[in-house]
């Protein structure tokens, strides 16, 4: 049997920082048991989040440059390097407790997962790196996945996917330090706009499905978020 779970869906773009900050709350209501598994999705306002292993190379434009673009530079707490979120991008951030003996990397392999089942779905063939995290088309990321555990075991931060996101924004970072590698988008894979509308069920469905929980939508409850009422459906089978 499924486990219960939440959803948040935001019906608008969240600023990084106040989404950066509920789900650091809500990571801790799970460590407490007060809450159970959450699942965040969302979209930011053009945003650049440099992880624990970014380094000075990895940032091409200067923070005037992005700041002049439109687009704000946070230095946050997951692994990784540098990464861009998004209008047009589905941004993922699971508060899963993993179990007092975690699997860090059985965990980045099912978030993959979600992602390579829900890209089938609307008829994009994506896979795994070898080496690196994140789902692949060719040696172009399509989604990049970046992570931390509070006390070992509960998730934070995610997975960022490219739906219709404008690339070009990539051209101010060496994305996740790979200067070798490029980035690509659903739509440009699949010569259709394929919107983060059209991601959003598919990515729940198989999100439920890989982790055994059935999703209810929860806006009272995570006040933290001071939004809108959560628009999506009660329970997602």
């Amino acid at each position: 049997m499924p486990r219960p779970g939440w959803l948040v869906r935001p019906p608008e773009p969240v600023p990084y920082a106040d989404a950066n900050e509920a789900m650091h709350d809500l990571a801790r209501r799970r460590l407490t048991g007060e809450i159970p598994d959450t699942l965040v999705l969302l979209e930011h306002p053009p945003v650049y989040t440099a992880g624990r292993r970014w380094k000075p190379e990895h940032i091409v434009w200067n923070e005037e440059r992005i700041r002049a673009a439109g687009a704000e530079l946070h230095f946050i707490d997951r692994g990784g390097s540098l990464t861009f979120h998004g209008p047009g991008q589905l941004v993922g951030y699971p508060i899963v407790d993993i179990g007092t003996k975690p699997d860090a990397i059985g965990y980045v392999r099912s978030l993959e997962e979600v992602v390579i089942r829900a890209a089938a779905d609307v008829g994009v063939e994506l896979h795994r790196n070898q080496v690196q995290t994140g789902v692949w088309s060719g040696e172009r990321k399509v989604c990049a996945i970046g992570v931390r555990l509070m006390r070992a075991r509960i998730t934070l931060h995610g997975f960022a996917l490219n739906c219709t996101t404008d690339l070009s924004w990539y051209d101010a970072i060496v994305p996740c330090g790979l200067a070798d590698e490029g980035v690509a988008s659903l739509s440009q894979l699949a010569g259709r706009d394929i919107s983060v509308a059209d991601m959003t069920l598919p990515v729940l469905r198989h999100f439920e499905r890989v982790f055994g929980l059935e999703l209810e939508s929860c806006a009272d409850e995570t006040d933290s978020f001071a939004l809108p009422t959560v628009q999506a459906s009660a329970t997602i089978a």
